[in-house]
Protein backbone atom coordinates (compact mmCIF):
# COMPACT_ATOMS: atom_id res chain seq x y z
CA UNK A 1 0.00 0.00 0.00
CA UNK A 2 1.62 3.07 -1.13
CA UNK A 3 1.92 6.93 0.94
CA UNK A 4 -0.98 8.46 -1.02
CA UNK A 5 -3.19 5.40 -0.34
CA UNK A 6 -2.59 5.14 3.27
CA UNK A 7 -3.11 9.03 3.81
CA UNK A 8 -6.46 8.92 2.18
CA UNK A 9 -7.43 5.94 4.14
CA UNK A 10 -6.25 7.67 7.43
CA UNK A 11 -8.26 11.12 5.82
CA UNK A 12 -11.31 9.35 5.47
CA UNK A 13 -11.44 7.95 8.74
CA UNK A 14 -11.16 10.91 9.99
CA UNK A 15 -13.87 12.66 7.99
CA UNK A 16 -16.30 10.17 8.18
CA UNK A 17 -15.38 11.04 12.40
CA UNK A 18 -16.77 13.96 11.87
CA UNK A 19 -20.41 15.27 11.85
CA UNK A 20 -21.33 16.37 8.08
CA UNK A 21 -23.99 18.86 8.99
CA UNK A 22 -26.16 18.04 5.64
CA UNK A 23 -27.45 14.70 4.30
CA UNK A 24 -30.18 16.22 1.89
CA UNK A 25 -29.80 15.39 -1.97
CA UNK A 26 -26.10 16.43 -3.02
CA UNK A 27 -24.65 17.36 -6.35
CA UNK A 28 -20.94 16.51 -6.29
CA UNK A 29 -18.60 17.36 -9.29
CA UNK A 30 -15.51 15.33 -9.48
CA UNK A 31 -12.98 17.06 -11.92
CA UNK A 32 -9.57 15.17 -13.23
CA UNK A 33 -9.18 13.73 -9.67
CA UNK A 34 -6.86 10.90 -9.08
CA UNK A 35 -7.50 10.44 -4.88
CA UNK A 36 -7.98 6.63 -4.51
CA UNK A 37 -10.67 7.45 -1.96
CA UNK A 38 -13.32 10.41 -2.11
CA UNK A 39 -15.79 10.57 0.74
CA UNK A 40 -19.08 11.99 -0.27
CA UNK A 41 -21.36 11.72 1.73
CA UNK A 42 -22.59 10.03 5.12
CA UNK A 43 -25.71 9.21 6.41
CA UNK A 44 -27.67 7.03 9.40
CA UNK A 45 -29.92 4.11 7.74
CA UNK A 46 -32.63 2.18 9.56
CA UNK A 47 -34.01 -1.31 8.74
CA UNK A 48 -35.85 0.34 5.27
CA UNK A 49 -32.77 2.53 3.68
CA UNK A 50 -32.66 3.48 0.52
CA UNK A 51 -29.79 5.37 -1.70
CA UNK A 52 -30.39 6.23 -5.30
CA UNK A 53 -26.93 7.02 -7.11
CA UNK A 54 -26.75 8.79 -10.37
CA UNK A 55 -23.29 9.11 -12.13
CA UNK A 56 -23.17 11.17 -15.44
CA UNK A 57 -19.91 12.99 -17.59
CA UNK A 58 -17.86 9.71 -16.23
CA UNK A 59 -14.72 9.83 -18.43
CA UNK A 60 -11.08 8.20 -17.67
CA UNK A 61 -7.99 10.02 -18.49
CA UNK A 62 -6.43 6.51 -19.66
CA UNK A 63 -8.78 4.98 -22.03
CA UNK A 64 -7.00 1.57 -21.79
CA UNK A 65 -9.59 -1.42 -22.81
CA UNK A 66 -7.48 -3.68 -20.67
CA UNK A 67 -8.22 -1.29 -17.28
CA UNK A 68 -9.50 -3.90 -14.63
CA UNK A 69 -12.55 -1.18 -13.58
CA UNK A 70 -13.51 -3.48 -10.82
CA UNK A 71 -11.10 -1.23 -9.17
CA UNK A 72 -12.86 1.55 -9.80
CA UNK A 73 -16.47 2.27 -8.15
CA UNK A 74 -19.15 3.33 -5.04
CA UNK A 75 -19.19 1.45 -1.82
CA UNK A 76 -21.08 2.04 1.54
CA UNK A 77 -18.66 1.46 4.99
CA UNK A 78 -19.44 2.16 8.60
CA UNK A 79 -16.75 3.58 10.48
CA UNK A 80 -15.59 0.96 12.50
CA UNK A 81 -15.30 -1.58 9.25
CA UNK A 82 -13.06 0.99 7.89
CA UNK A 83 -10.68 0.65 10.96
CA UNK A 84 -10.55 -3.16 9.56
CA UNK A 85 -10.11 -1.85 5.89
CA UNK A 86 -7.38 0.14 6.68
CA UNK A 87 -5.66 -2.56 8.46
CA UNK A 88 -5.99 -5.22 5.78
CA UNK A 89 -4.65 -2.58 3.14
CA UNK A 90 -1.37 -1.54 5.32
CA UNK A 91 -1.29 -5.96 6.08
CA UNK A 92 -1.45 -6.14 2.09
CA UNK A 93 -4.18 -8.78 2.60
CA UNK A 94 -5.84 -6.44 -0.37
CA UNK A 95 -4.57 -3.63 -2.29
CA UNK A 96 -7.83 -2.05 -3.06
CA UNK A 97 -11.02 -0.72 -0.87
CA UNK A 98 -13.34 -2.59 -2.99
CA UNK A 99 -11.47 -6.31 -2.84
CA UNK A 100 -12.91 -5.77 1.14
CA UNK A 101 -15.69 -7.90 2.03
CA UNK A 102 -16.22 -5.37 5.00
CA UNK A 103 -17.47 -2.69 2.35
CA UNK A 104 -20.69 -2.95 0.34
CA UNK A 105 -20.54 -2.18 -3.25
CA UNK A 106 -23.09 0.20 -4.52
CA UNK A 107 -21.42 0.02 -8.20
CA UNK A 108 -18.33 -0.57 -9.75
CA UNK A 109 -17.11 0.71 -13.59
CA UNK A 110 -16.81 -2.53 -14.77
CA UNK A 111 -20.62 -2.95 -14.88
CA UNK A 112 -20.88 -0.06 -17.21
CA UNK A 113 -23.11 -0.87 -20.25
CA UNK A 114 -23.91 0.67 -23.08
CA UNK A 115 -23.48 4.34 -22.54
CA UNK A 116 -20.12 4.10 -20.47
CA UNK A 117 -20.51 7.35 -19.75
CA UNK A 118 -23.65 7.74 -17.55
CA UNK A 119 -25.37 5.00 -14.72
CA UNK A 120 -28.25 5.01 -12.61
CA UNK A 121 -28.91 2.39 -9.63
CA UNK A 122 -30.79 2.19 -6.54
CA UNK A 123 -29.12 0.63 -3.60
CA UNK A 124 -31.03 -1.01 -0.75
CA UNK A 125 -30.03 -0.83 2.82
CA UNK A 126 -31.24 -3.26 5.59
CA UNK A 127 -28.62 -3.13 8.03
CA UNK A 128 -29.62 -0.31 10.33
CA UNK A 129 -26.35 1.72 11.05
CA UNK A 130 -24.39 4.53 10.19
CA UNK A 131 -22.65 4.23 6.58
CA UNK A 132 -20.16 6.68 4.47
CA UNK A 133 -20.95 6.92 0.43
CA UNK A 134 -17.27 6.46 -0.57
CA UNK A 135 -16.02 6.33 -4.41
CA UNK A 136 -12.40 4.29 -4.31
CA UNK A 137 -10.46 4.71 -7.66
CA UNK A 138 -7.46 2.15 -7.21
CA UNK A 139 -6.14 2.47 -10.56
CA UNK A 140 -2.80 4.30 -10.56
CA UNK A 141 -2.32 7.74 -12.43
CA UNK A 142 -5.92 7.32 -13.64
CA UNK A 143 -7.86 10.51 -13.25
CA UNK A 144 -11.55 10.69 -12.81
CA UNK A 145 -14.28 13.09 -14.17
CA UNK A 146 -17.84 12.91 -13.53
CA UNK A 147 -21.36 14.27 -12.09
CA UNK A 148 -22.64 12.24 -8.76
CA UNK A 149 -25.87 12.96 -7.85
CA UNK A 150 -26.57 11.04 -4.84
CA UNK A 151 -29.96 11.11 -2.19
CA UNK A 152 -30.06 8.49 0.75
CA UNK A 153 -33.45 8.28 2.61
CA UNK A 154 -35.40 5.97 5.15
CA UNK A 155 -38.98 4.70 4.36
CA UNK A 156 -41.02 5.88 7.32
CA UNK A 157 -44.75 4.96 7.81
CA UNK A 158 -47.09 2.57 6.08
CA UNK A 159 -47.02 4.89 2.84
CA UNK A 160 -43.56 4.52 2.97
CA UNK A 161 -42.97 8.05 2.49
CA UNK A 162 -39.37 8.70 2.41
CA UNK A 163 -37.14 10.71 4.89
CA UNK A 164 -33.43 11.92 4.51
CA UNK A 165 -32.85 12.87 7.48
CA UNK A 166 -30.24 10.82 9.11
CA UNK A 167 -31.92 8.06 11.76
CA UNK A 168 -30.35 10.44 14.60
CA UNK A 169 -31.37 13.78 12.89
CA UNK A 170 -34.91 13.08 12.02
CA UNK A 171 -36.41 14.93 14.99
CA UNK A 172 -33.78 17.91 14.45
CA UNK A 173 -37.13 19.76 13.39
CA UNK A 174 -39.22 19.80 16.10
CA UNK A 175 -36.53 20.49 18.59
CA UNK A 176 -35.30 23.50 16.34
CA UNK A 177 -39.01 24.69 16.66
CA UNK A 178 -39.22 23.95 20.49
CA UNK A 179 -36.23 25.75 21.04
CA UNK A 180 -37.06 28.70 18.65
CA UNK A 181 -40.44 29.21 20.47
CA UNK A 182 -38.49 29.46 24.12
CA UNK A 183 -36.21 32.16 22.85
CA UNK A 184 -39.32 33.90 21.40
CA UNK A 185 -40.62 33.94 24.80
CA UNK A 186 -37.41 35.20 26.15
CA UNK A 187 -37.61 37.80 23.55
CA UNK A 188 -41.17 38.79 24.56
CA UNK A 189 -40.17 38.96 28.63
CA UNK A 190 -37.37 40.90 27.48
CA UNK A 191 -39.38 43.67 26.45
CA UNK A 192 -41.69 43.27 29.19
CA UNK A 193 -38.86 43.61 31.53
CA UNK A 194 -37.24 46.51 29.68
CA UNK A 195 -40.53 48.26 29.83
CA UNK A 196 -41.01 48.11 33.34
CA UNK A 197 -37.21 49.12 34.26
CA UNK A 198 -37.71 51.81 31.28
CA UNK A 199 -35.95 54.60 33.66
CA UNK A 200 -32.69 52.26 33.91
CA UNK A 201 -31.97 50.73 31.18
CA UNK A 202 -28.97 51.10 29.11
CA UNK A 203 -27.77 50.60 25.30
CA UNK A 204 -26.42 47.09 26.05
CA UNK A 205 -29.84 45.49 27.03
CA UNK A 206 -31.69 46.83 23.75
CA UNK A 207 -28.35 45.14 22.05
CA UNK A 208 -29.12 41.55 24.28
CA UNK A 209 -32.49 42.12 22.93
CA UNK A 210 -31.34 42.00 19.11
CA UNK A 211 -29.12 38.94 20.45
CA UNK A 212 -32.09 37.33 21.58
CA UNK A 213 -34.34 37.76 18.48
CA UNK A 214 -31.78 37.06 15.76
CA UNK A 215 -31.22 33.48 17.99
CA UNK A 216 -34.71 33.04 17.70
CA UNK A 217 -35.28 33.75 14.05
CA UNK A 218 -31.60 31.02 13.41
CA UNK A 219 -33.66 28.55 15.26
CA UNK A 220 -36.80 28.88 13.35
CA UNK A 221 -35.15 29.13 10.30
CA UNK A 222 -33.21 25.94 11.04
CA UNK A 223 -36.08 24.71 11.76
CA UNK A 224 -37.61 25.31 8.17
CA UNK A 225 -34.41 24.11 6.90
CA UNK A 226 -34.23 20.90 8.24
CA UNK A 227 -38.29 20.26 7.86
CA UNK A 228 -37.80 20.91 3.94
CA UNK A 229 -34.74 18.58 3.79
CA UNK A 230 -36.84 16.18 5.95
CA UNK A 231 -39.53 15.65 3.56
CA UNK A 232 -38.01 16.46 0.18
CA UNK A 233 -34.32 16.16 0.37
CA UNK A 234 -33.88 19.95 -0.42
CA UNK A 235 -33.85 23.29 1.38
CA UNK A 236 -36.03 25.09 -1.18
CA UNK A 237 -34.11 28.98 -0.14
CA UNK A 238 -34.17 27.85 3.92
CA UNK A 239 -30.84 27.52 3.83
CA UNK A 240 -30.29 30.80 2.90
CA UNK A 241 -31.94 32.42 5.20
CA UNK A 242 -30.92 30.46 8.10
CA UNK A 243 -26.87 31.11 6.53
CA UNK A 244 -27.71 35.04 7.24
CA UNK A 245 -29.24 34.60 10.82
CA UNK A 246 -26.48 32.63 11.64
CA UNK A 247 -24.06 34.95 10.47
CA UNK A 248 -25.98 37.96 12.55
CA UNK A 249 -26.15 35.93 15.78
CA UNK A 250 -22.65 34.67 15.71
CA UNK A 251 -21.24 38.46 15.43
CA UNK A 252 -23.85 40.20 17.74
CA UNK A 253 -23.34 37.07 20.10
CA UNK A 254 -19.50 37.49 20.75
CA UNK A 255 -19.87 41.74 20.38
CA UNK A 256 -22.64 41.52 22.72
CA UNK A 257 -19.65 39.35 25.30
CA UNK A 258 -17.13 41.70 24.45
CA UNK A 259 -19.32 44.44 25.34
CA UNK A 260 -19.91 43.13 28.95
CA UNK A 261 -16.66 42.58 29.34
CA UNK A 262 -15.99 45.85 29.00
CA UNK A 263 -18.74 47.16 30.98
CA UNK A 264 -19.81 49.32 28.24
CA UNK A 265 -23.37 51.34 28.77
CA UNK A 266 -23.78 50.37 32.09
CA UNK A 267 -20.40 50.92 33.62
CA UNK A 268 -19.01 53.36 31.00
CA UNK A 269 -20.25 55.50 27.78
CA UNK A 270 -17.32 54.92 25.82
CA UNK A 271 -14.97 51.97 24.44
CA UNK A 272 -11.01 51.55 24.97
CA UNK A 273 -8.97 51.86 21.82
CA UNK A 274 -7.41 47.66 22.86
CA UNK A 275 -11.06 47.05 23.36
CA UNK A 276 -12.38 48.31 20.18
CA UNK A 277 -9.42 46.22 18.76
CA UNK A 278 -10.76 43.32 20.67
CA UNK A 279 -14.13 43.74 18.10
CA UNK A 280 -11.95 44.46 15.34
CA UNK A 281 -10.64 41.24 15.07
CA UNK A 282 -13.56 39.33 16.38
CA UNK A 283 -16.10 40.59 13.85
CA UNK A 284 -13.92 39.81 11.15
CA UNK A 285 -12.97 36.40 12.40
CA UNK A 286 -17.04 35.77 12.39
CA UNK A 287 -17.41 36.63 8.75
CA UNK A 288 -14.44 33.99 7.71
CA UNK A 289 -16.08 31.39 10.00
CA UNK A 290 -19.63 31.79 8.25
CA UNK A 291 -17.90 31.84 5.27
CA UNK A 292 -16.18 28.53 6.10
CA UNK A 293 -19.20 27.49 7.51
CA UNK A 294 -20.97 27.99 4.69
CA UNK A 295 -18.56 26.12 2.19
CA UNK A 296 -18.29 23.27 4.38
CA UNK A 297 -22.02 22.87 4.14
CA UNK A 298 -22.56 23.23 0.62
CA UNK A 299 -20.14 22.12 -0.91
CA UNK A 300 -19.30 18.39 1.24
CA UNK A 301 -16.18 16.27 2.05
CA UNK A 302 -15.69 14.91 -1.73
CA UNK A 303 -14.23 18.84 -2.57
CA UNK A 304 -10.76 18.27 -2.04
CA UNK A 305 -10.13 21.54 -0.53
CA UNK A 306 -13.16 20.48 2.55
CA UNK A 307 -10.57 19.65 5.36
CA UNK A 308 -8.54 23.25 5.19
CA UNK A 309 -12.36 25.01 5.32
CA UNK A 310 -13.08 22.53 8.23
CA UNK A 311 -9.21 23.37 9.98
CA UNK A 312 -9.83 27.20 9.08
CA UNK A 313 -13.48 26.82 10.98
CA UNK A 314 -12.14 24.90 14.07
CA UNK A 315 -9.29 27.23 14.04
CA UNK A 316 -11.26 30.90 13.75
CA UNK A 317 -13.59 29.57 16.07
CA UNK A 318 -10.81 29.23 18.70
CA UNK A 319 -9.17 32.29 18.34
CA UNK A 320 -12.75 34.21 18.78
CA UNK A 321 -13.23 32.21 21.53
CA UNK A 322 -10.45 33.38 23.26
CA UNK A 323 -9.76 36.91 22.18
CA UNK A 324 -13.85 37.57 24.16
CA UNK A 325 -11.90 36.44 27.16
CA UNK A 326 -9.42 39.49 27.23
CA UNK A 327 -11.91 42.36 27.77
CA UNK A 328 -13.17 40.34 30.78
CA UNK A 329 -9.90 39.67 32.34
CA UNK A 330 -8.94 43.39 31.96
CA UNK A 331 -12.46 44.63 33.70
CA UNK A 332 -11.13 42.46 36.33
CA UNK A 333 -7.97 43.62 36.67
CA UNK A 334 -9.25 47.40 36.55
CA UNK A 335 -11.47 47.09 39.34
CA UNK A 336 -9.34 45.28 41.32
CA UNK A 337 -6.57 48.33 40.82
CA UNK A 338 -9.64 50.61 41.19
CA UNK A 339 -10.58 49.05 45.02
CA UNK A 340 -7.38 49.76 46.24
CA UNK A 341 -8.03 53.90 45.75
CA UNK A 342 -11.22 54.67 45.52
CA UNK A 343 -12.69 53.53 48.89
CA UNK A 344 -15.82 52.11 47.49
CA UNK A 345 -14.93 48.64 48.60
CA UNK A 346 -18.20 47.34 48.62
CA UNK A 347 -19.24 48.13 45.70
CA UNK A 348 -15.92 47.37 44.03
CA UNK A 349 -16.33 43.99 45.64
CA UNK A 350 -19.83 43.26 43.77
CA UNK A 351 -18.80 44.07 40.32
CA UNK A 352 -15.83 41.70 40.97
CA UNK A 353 -17.80 39.11 41.98
CA UNK A 354 -19.82 39.53 38.91
CA UNK A 355 -17.56 39.87 36.42
CA UNK A 356 -15.14 36.76 37.91
CA UNK A 357 -18.35 34.77 37.47
CA UNK A 358 -19.08 36.01 33.88
CA UNK A 359 -15.58 34.97 33.60
CA UNK A 360 -16.27 31.68 34.60
CA UNK A 361 -19.27 30.89 33.12
CA UNK A 362 -17.95 32.15 29.19
CA UNK A 363 -15.46 29.57 29.87
CA UNK A 364 -17.53 27.23 30.65
CA UNK A 365 -20.03 27.99 27.72
CA UNK A 366 -17.13 27.47 25.60
CA UNK A 367 -15.65 24.39 26.91
CA UNK A 368 -19.19 22.58 26.84
CA UNK A 369 -19.96 23.68 23.46
CA UNK A 370 -16.92 23.49 21.50
CA UNK A 371 -15.40 20.32 23.30
CA UNK A 372 -17.88 18.71 25.42
CA UNK A 373 -20.94 18.61 22.24
CA UNK A 374 -17.82 16.99 19.99
CA UNK A 375 -17.25 14.65 22.34
CA UNK A 376 -20.67 13.80 22.67
CA UNK A 377 -21.21 13.47 18.64
CA UNK A 378 -18.03 11.05 18.75
CA UNK A 379 -19.23 8.72 21.28
CA UNK A 380 -23.26 8.98 20.79
CA UNK A 381 -24.89 5.94 18.79
CA UNK A 382 -25.80 7.57 15.11
CA UNK A 383 -29.66 6.79 16.33
CA UNK A 384 -29.11 9.68 19.08
CA UNK A 385 -26.90 12.35 17.45
CA UNK A 386 -29.86 14.67 18.03
CA UNK A 387 -28.96 14.99 21.63
CA UNK A 388 -25.95 16.44 21.12
CA UNK A 389 -28.00 18.96 19.69
CA UNK A 390 -30.38 19.27 22.16
CA UNK A 391 -26.98 19.68 24.76
CA UNK A 392 -25.75 22.55 22.76
CA UNK A 393 -28.91 24.43 22.75
CA UNK A 394 -29.97 24.10 26.62
CA UNK A 395 -25.84 25.45 27.55
CA UNK A 396 -26.35 28.31 25.02
CA UNK A 397 -30.21 28.71 26.84
CA UNK A 398 -28.44 28.93 30.28
CA UNK A 399 -25.70 30.87 29.03
CA UNK A 400 -28.10 33.09 27.56
CA UNK A 401 -30.64 33.12 30.47
CA UNK A 402 -27.72 33.58 33.32
CA UNK A 403 -26.65 36.59 31.56
CA UNK A 404 -30.02 38.34 31.12
CA UNK A 405 -30.56 37.79 34.75
CA UNK A 406 -27.31 38.92 36.03
CA UNK A 407 -26.82 42.81 33.96
CA UNK A 408 -30.79 43.14 33.58
CA UNK A 409 -31.86 46.87 34.16
CA UNK A 410 -32.62 47.63 38.30
CA UNK A 411 -33.31 50.34 40.28
CA UNK A 412 -31.18 49.12 42.69
CA UNK A 413 -28.45 48.18 40.36
CA UNK A 414 -25.57 46.24 42.68
CA UNK A 415 -22.71 48.39 40.81
CA UNK A 416 -23.87 51.64 42.84
CA UNK A 417 -25.05 49.74 46.38
CA UNK A 418 -23.19 51.08 48.90
CA UNK A 419 -24.01 49.21 52.40
CA UNK A 420 -21.60 50.92 54.86
CA UNK A 421 -22.37 48.41 57.40
CA UNK A 422 -20.60 45.92 54.85
CA UNK A 423 -17.99 48.71 53.56
CA UNK A 424 -15.21 47.13 55.93
CA UNK A 425 -15.95 43.33 55.95
CA UNK A 426 -15.12 44.16 51.59
CA UNK A 427 -12.23 45.77 52.07
CA UNK A 428 -10.78 43.14 54.51
CA UNK A 429 -12.28 40.51 51.56
CA UNK A 430 -10.57 42.90 48.60
CA UNK A 431 -7.19 42.78 50.41
CA UNK A 432 -6.79 38.62 49.92
CA UNK A 433 -5.31 39.08 46.53
CA UNK A 434 -5.33 35.35 46.22
CA UNK A 435 -9.16 34.95 46.29
CA UNK A 436 -9.21 36.91 42.92
CA UNK A 437 -6.57 35.57 40.89
CA UNK A 438 -7.69 34.08 37.77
Amino acid sequence: MDFSSRFSSIVLLLLISISIASAEIRKSEIRSDDRPIIPLDEFGFTHTGRLELDASKISLSNTNPDLDLSKVGFFLCTRDAWVHVIQQLEEEEITCALQSDLVKHVFTFNNLKGDKSRFSTVFTENDADQYSLVFANCLQQVKISMDVRSAMYNLEGKKGGRDYLSAGRTVLPKVYFFFSVIYFSLAATWIYVLYKKRLTVFAIHFFMLGVVVLKALNLLCEAEDKSYIKKTGTAHGWDVLFYIFNFLKGITLFTLIVLIGTGWSFLKPYLQDKEKKVLMIVIPLQVVANFAQVVIDETGPYGQDWVTWKQIFLLVDVVCCCAVLFPIVWSIKNLREAAKTDGKAAVNLVKLTLFRQYYIVVICYIYFTRVVVYALETITSYKYMWTSVVASELATLAFYLFTGYKFRPEVHNPYFVVDDEEEEAAAEALKLEDEFEL
